[in-house]
């Protein structure tokens, strides 16, 4: 299925304990249907090198809605060339 969200787009989270807040999707799962968000399920993950990290975990693709886009590329405007006709 072609997901709508891409990654580096900013989203709102709609529905959970992180209701209303907003992030830029940092990953997606394509085959589960899940996405990373910056700032919400944050999560607490022990590493034995570095100690205790905070990490963002997944989240339902269906639990988030899209506020804009990627930064996309600056879109080529294209003109038509109107032809005169000539009057009878």
């Amino acid at each position: 299925m072609k997901l709508k969200i891409k990654k580096g787009a900013t989203v709102q989270v709609i529905t959970g304990s992180d209701k209303g807040k907003k992030g830029e999707v940092l990953e997606i799962d394509r085959d589960a249907m899940r996405i990373k968000v910056g700032g919400v399920k944050v999560q607490t993950h022990y590493d034995k090198k570095e100690g205790l990290l905070k990490k963002e975990g997944f989240i339902d693709y269906s639990n988030v809605k899209l506020v804009s886009g990627p930064a996309e590329k600056t879109a080529k405007k294209t003109s038509k060339k109107t032809t005169k006709q000539k009057s009878a």
